[in-house]
């Protein structure tokens, strides 16, 4: 084992802000180009690379910002403090994020962010503001890394990221998985090529035995359509490490509960609070800020907890397939006019109340159930993959900080 020694990241590589310098930031001839655009939020829901965004930067874009290359680590100093992911692709990124590109003689890129995983909570406390909370690259500068020598670092980065390798390769198979399941409703349920389709008459614009029906009307009586608790029923004190997971808007993530900093709360809470405790078959669904995002509640996560700023749709499973709902619930129609239903000056909100008149196309039953068929053993396999990732980040993050403090020897 070598020695370790302290070195500021300036020491061991190119460091440097993101670009971003026109002014209003939002100019719509800067987007719409060829040339990735990382943002905070696409670095924070990354694993160990980061090569899906949302935005793109035009020839005008990246006039104004610079093209970083691959194997850059990116670090996060506004909105999302000290998150770190390193550039799977060339891309070009704003200046609240800044980026490290490792002197391969002194450092492994790789090292370098899990490194910085590990003391993420540290640069956060830094971080922390009276306005805002700002990492500034000065304060990052500032810190000393305790580090080996480069050889070293490779070995120990390669064990690590033999983890995220296999994470990475599972949440492909999980984008394959899902993107097969949205392929076979837009087929039969859009396109109206469904199993019969070629004998089946068109009756009022829909086929014979479909009709449209009001969300609420097949939905449990009562309490079929219910928002979380508000906060007089719910306080942030009342959270603690261990428990009950709380499932609010920012965990549905592809539309699968990430359980990566979900928050929890007692047992003996959830159960005082119990009307807010979903069942197999629920929905649970955003209804805050980034309206639209939902996920479908199993066996596994019967007993979790709807949080503040979620719904929980829970469907008369007689009137209707709760496989089906949760899908159709994403369809363009139903989402784009729930999305049209959300309230607000400051940030959209939907109540349970707009939901209930939502027109929802209901096949026939023998459809819906051949439907979930055909597409519940993808949602296993889903599940199954989503559950080995768990598994896989808690033995990587039990190992880490035993690794990046020369604990265990490589």
């Amino acid at each position: 084992m070598s020695a370790w020694t302290e070195k500021s990241l300036d020491e061991l590589g190119f460091v440097g802000r993101g670009k971003s310098k026109h002014r209003p930031r939002d100019a719509q001839h800067l987007y719409g180009g060829p040339y990735p655009f990382i943002q905070t939020g696409d670095v924070k829901h990354a694993e160990l690379y980061v090569s899906t965004y949302s935005q793109t930067y035009s020839e005008a874009g990246l006039a104004q910002s610079k093209l970083w290359p691959v194997g850059t680590v990116c670090i996060t100093i506004a909105a999302n403090i000290a998150e770190t992911a390193i550039l799977g692709i060339e891309a070009c990124f704003p200046d609240s994020v800044i980026g490290f590109v490792a002197d391969e003689s002194k450092s492994d890129a790789r090292f370098i962010k899990y490194m910085m995983d590990t003391i993420k909570r540290h640069y956060q406390q830094v971080a922390q503001g009276a306005a805002q909370d700002n990492l500034s690259l000065e304060k990052l500068l500032s810190f000393k890394l305790r580090i080996p020598n480069a050889e070293e670092q490779r070995s120990i980065a390669s064990l690590l990221s033999a983890y995220d390798d296999l994470i990475d390769n599972n949440r492909r198979r999980m984008v394959l998985l899902e993107e097969s399941a949205r392929l076979l409703y837009r087929e039969w349920f859009v396109r109206l090529r469904f199993p019969g389709h070629e004998s089946t008459r068109i009756v009022n614009g829909v086929p014979e035995g479909w009709e449209w029906v009001e969300l609420g009307s097949v939905c449990r009586e009562g309490d079929g359509i219910q928002t979380g608790p508000f906060g007089s029923q719910l306080h942030q004190s009342d959270y603690t490490d261990e428990g009950v997971p709380v499932v609010m808007p920012k965990n549905m993530i592809g539309f699968r509960i990430s359980v990566e900093d979900i928050a929890r709360i007692p047992e003996e809470l959830a159960a005082k609070l119990g009307r807010h405790r979903m069942i197999p078959g629920d929905t649970v669904y955003g209804r805050r800020g980034d309206i639209g995002r939902r996920a479908f509640i199993s066996k596994k996560q019967a007993g979790w907890f709807c949080g503040t700023g979620s719904l929980r749709i829970r469907p008369e499973a007689k009137r209707i397939n709760p496989r089906y709902l949760f899908d159709t619930l994403g369809s363009p129609e139903t989402s784009g006019t729930i999305a049209n239903r959300a309230k607000g000056s400051t940030m959209l909100n939907l109540s349970a109340g707009s939901l209930k008149t939502v027109p929802i196309l209901a096949p026939s039953r023998h459809l819906q159930d051949l439907y979930q068929d055909d597409v519940e053993p993808t949602a296993d396999m889903i599940e199954t993959l989503t559950f080995q990732n768990q598994k896989l980040r808690a033995a990587r993050d039990l190992l880490l900080p035993k690794l990046m403090s020369g604990e265990i020897e490589v």
